[in-house]
């Protein structure tokens, strides 16, 4: 019997001895917003160091390596890199893939919501991400490290055992006086339904045997819509592993410039009794997701 599993995929590892700074969350127009103080973005910026980025792939077991899933090799993608936090309480470090988008502040980035909120551990404790940083071009030589001052997700998005709205923004501080725009470009963002199937290029830093989030894979899949009793997702056999969450999901994408148009972000997969992704899902941007994109910039 093949055993079957719908999880969030994101990375993660316990971490020992760590001290962090937790933010307040507020909810504010429809949606939870949190902010980070000024002392909890230095701590982050002190708390990850490319060892502990890199320790994230040196654990003792990891998925197989993807095999529709490839090294990407081309021209770095506008705007793609790697997301790094810590869960607390339980003390883990973990990662996600995220996009910088385009803003007015030239300072957002578009993930997954599961990768902001943590939801809820066994004994009802709220699950806070913190010590976030977003580094652009991860694995191309290229460690600019950028602070997260502020995240939010839609209040439609139920957590991280829900499909739909698991999309969330975050506001970066600039490095040394540079945006992250100016510094990774971005990749254009549509809300608008493309037919359905649609050709897709999907990126991500799933940290498998492959490259074990060093460096950036990618998928080039047809995706289709689907609806059912609890929401709309687009699905595609990419087998891309944890750590690919937020990753985007790129229409008319032209590897020559590296840029296409994101219509959704990596939320979901399914896992075999080897640990092996067997298909992925992204939700359909809705209302709710627009408006929140629309006021990032005021994080």
């Amino acid at each position: 019997m093949t055993w079957k599993k719908s999880v969030a995929l994101l990375s993660m590892i316990i971490a020992t001895s760590v001290s962090v700074a937790v933010p307040a969350s507020a909810a504010s127009a429809g949606q939870v917003v949190t902010r980070f103080s000024e002392a909890d973005r230095a701590a982050a910026l002190a708390y990850w160091t490319p060892e502990r980025m890199k320790r994230l792939g040196e654990q003792e077991w990891l998925p197989p390596a993807e095999t529709v899933g490839k090294l990407w090799d081309g021209a770095l993608p506008a705007g793609v890199g790697r997301l790094f936090f810590h869960a607390e309480p339980g003390g883990y470090d973990e990662s996600c893939s995220a996009t910088v988008v385009p803003s007015a502040t030239k300072d957002v980035v578009l993930t997954a919501g599961h990768c902001l909120n943590g939801g809820f551990d066994r004994w009802d404790n709220v699950i806070k991400h913190v010590d976030m940083v977003f580094v652009p071009g991860y694995g191309a030589g290229r460690h600019k490290v950028f602070a997260a001052r502020a995240f939010a997700w839609s209040d439609t998005y139920k957590g991280p055992t829900s499909a739909a709205d698991d999309d969330g923004v975050i506001a970066l501080d600039p490095l040394g006086g540079e945006h992250v725009a100016d510094v990774a470009g971005v990749q254009q963002v549509s809300f608008e339904r493309p037919p359905s199937p649609v050709a897709t290029t999907m990126l991500g830093y799933p940290v498998s045997q492959l490259a074990r989030g060093e460096k950036l894979v990618s998928c080039e899949r047809p995706a289709t819509l689907n609806t059912d009793s609890v929401s709309t997702v687009w699905e595609t056999n990419c087998d891309l592993a944890g750590g690919s969450s937020g990753g985007p999901w790129l229409r008319d994408f032209d590897p020559a410039t590296g840029k296409g148009t994101i219509y959704g972000v990596t939320s979901r997969g399914t896992m075999d009794e080897n640990g092996v992704t067997t298909d992925l899902s992204a939700a359909l941007f809705s209302d709710a997701v627009r408006d929140l994109y629309a006021s990032a910039d005021s994080l």
